[in-house]
């Protein structure tokens, strides 16, 4: 077809409109939080998770508030460790960064019992209650898993320690790789009340 102005131009504005289509389209993947796992990490936490971004490697972040370039990159640098490990243990199934989705929580507090930076909230003891973690019918959690499909987990806002922060990320993603490649040893640790504390996978 010979070149014409009104063929260029038809050209340039379909461009434009795919790249819109485009930017539309992932705007509302970020935004699209599952109703069913919003709703129950704000029941446990009592927070609103009202802001939706993406880590630099792809991972779904739901906050209560915006967060940091660094606290996005500790995100990152925790999954891509449970990644490594994950492979290591020849674990192939659910390990992209945007299948999994990380809701960050208010925490309740910003110090354990020893007086050490351990932002953490508070859930009722349930299956905890009489051991060491109970604090009087509730315990503090580092992190939670929220769902399985899709896979979701809550954890505390950090400010600061953020080496801390990946390993919260992942040490709860260990539960979730564990369930959807190896179902008998997830069942075995994926109650710390009766097993052994993270990292499960070495």
């Amino acid at each position: 077809m010979p070149y014409t102005e009104s063929s260029d131009m038809s050209k340039i504005i379909q461009t434009f409109a795919l790249l819109f289509a485009v930017a539309v389209v992932g705007a509302t993947m970020v935004n699209a939080q599952h109703p069913r796992v919003k709703a129950e990490a704000e029941r446990i936490t009592g927070d609103k998770f009202s802001v939706a971004v993406r880590t630099p490697k792809g991972a779904n972040v739901y906050a209560v508030r915006q967060p940091s370039r660094q606290m996005l990159a500790a995100i990152d640098k925790g999954l891509t460790e449970l990644f490594a490990v994950a492979r290591k243990n020849r674990y192939t199934r659910r390990l992209n960064y945007s299948e999994y989705s990380i809701y960050i929580a208010n925490a309740d507090r910003t110090k354990d019992s020893s007086g050490n930076y351990s932002p953490d909230f508070a859930v009722p003891a349930d299956q905890y209650a009489g051991t060491d973690f109970d604090q009087g019918g509730f315990i503090y959690a580092a992190g939670m898993v929220l769902a399985y499909n899709p896979m979701a987990f809550i954890i505390a806002e950090h400010t600061r320690d953020l080496g801390r922060m990946s390993n919260v990320v992942r040490y709860e993603g260990e539960h979730l790789v564990l369930y959807h490649n190896d179902r008998r040893r997830y069942e075995a640790t994926k109650d710390h009340s009766q097993s052994g504390a993270h990292p499960i996978l070495n």
